[in-house]
C-alpha cells in the first residue's frame, strides 16, 4: 500500500484523552496519501498510525518505508508543527514542504484574538462582556472583510475607529493581508503579497505589538514552507484533517477498542489504508476557504 506516493501528508490524532497504561500512548502520528490520479484528483487514504507524536517517530516510520518510498515523494503537506518539519527536512530532503493554507490563516487569526483580549484588559479592565465593543465583534474580527455583511462592516468601523483599538486595527489588518495572499486569483501574485508581508513584518514592528511580532517570527521561521503553497497551489494538507475527523468519529464509537493494535487495524481499514484506490474522492488543493 506504499507503492506510488508522491504526495505525503501528516497530522496527530489523538486516541483517547485520558492516559493510562491499559490503552497505551495518548497520542499518534498519521501518514496520508494526497497522491492524485491521472484526472487530478486526491484519493486520500491513511498509509500508517504509529504511536507517538514525535519528528523522531516521523523520521522512524520514513526509514522504514526505504530510499525508495522517500525517493519517490515530492510534496510533504503538514501542519505547523515543528517536530515534522524536522523529521521532512532530514528524510525527505528532495521533497518540498508545504505548509497549509489554513494553517497559516489560523495562525494569523490567533494573533487577532490575542491582541483583542489584551486591548479588552487594557482598556475596560475586565473580560469581554455582553456590550463590549471589542467583544461584540469577535467573530466579525474573523471574517474576510469582503464577506461582512454592511451592519458587521458597521459595527467594525466604530470598534476600529476608537483610537485605543489601535493595536487590534493594525493586527486584524494584517490577518487580512494573510487572508488576501490565498485569494489572490493568481498564485504568483499570492506569492508576491505574502513575500511583501512576512518581509514587513520582519523587519519592524512598533512597540506594544507584541502578538504581531510573535506572528511575524514565526511566518519569518517557516518562510520556505509557506512561500512553497504558491508555487504548488493545489497542493493542501486539507484531505490529511478530513482523514482525521474520519478518524475521530471512529474512535467516538469504537469504544471496545482497548487494544491499540486493534484500533489501528480498524482506522486502516475505515480510510482506505489497505486499499490501492479507495472509493472516496476528497477534493483538495483550494485555499478559498476563509
Amino acid at each position: 500500500r506504499f507503492a506510488g506516493v508522491t504526495t505525503l501528508g501528516v497530522d496527530e490524532h489523538l486516541w483517547h484523552h485520558v492516559d493510562t497504561r491499559k490503552r497505551g500512548p495518548k497520542e499518534l502520528t498519521g501518514m496520508v496519501d494526497l497522491t492524485r490520479d491521472k484526472d487530478g484528483r486526491v484519493h486520500a487514504r491513511l498509509l500508517d498510525l504509529v504511536p507517538g507524536r514525535s519528528g523522531t517517530v516521523y523520521k522512524t516510520w520514513l526509514d522504514q518505508r526505504g530510499k525508495t518510498f522517500k525517493a519517490r515523494v515530492e510534496v510533504a503537506t503538514l501542519d505547523p508543527f515543528r517536530g515534522y518539519k524536522n523529521a521532512i527536512d532530514d528524510k525527505l530532503a528532495d521533497a518540498t514542504a508545504v505548509l497549509d493554507a489554513f494553517h497559516v490563516v489560523a495562525l494569523a487569526g490567533h494573533a487577532v484574538d490575542e491582541v483583542r483580549r489584551r486591548v479588552q484588559q487594557e482598556t475596560l479592565g475586565h473580560r469581554g462582556r455582553s456590550g463590549d465593543p471589542l467583544y461584540g465583534i469577535r467573530r466579525v474580527a474573523r471574517t474576510r472583510a469582503g464577506l461582512l455583511t454592511e451592519k458587521q462592516q458597521h459595527r467594525l468601523a466604530k470598534v476600529l475607529a476608537d483610537q485605543r483599538h489601535v493595536a487590534f486595527e493594525i493586527t486584524w489588518s494584517v490577518y487580512q493581508d494573510v487572508i488576501d495572499a490565498y485569494q489572490a486569483d493568481d498564485p504568483a501574485e499570492g506569492k508576491k503579497i505574502m513575500t511583501r508581508l512576512i518581509d514587513t513584518i520582519k523587519a519592524g514592528v512598533p512597540a506594544g505589538l507584541d502578538e504581531l511580532r510573535t506572528l511575524g517570527q514565526t511566518l519569518h521561521r517557516r518562510r520556505d514552507d509557506i512561500l512553497a503553497f504558491f508555487d504548488h497551489p493545489r497542493t493542501s494538507n486539507g484531505p490529511t484533517e478530513a482523514i482525521n475527523g474520519l478518524l475521530e468519529h471512529l474512535r467516538g464509537t469504537a469504544r471496545g477498542f482497548r487494544n491499540i493494535i486493534n484500533y489501528i487495524a480498524r482506522c486502516l481499514l475505515d480510510a482506505g489504508g489497505f486499499s490501492p484506490d479507495p472509493p472516496t474522492v476528497i477534493s483538495g488543493g483550494s485555499s478559498r476557504r476563509f
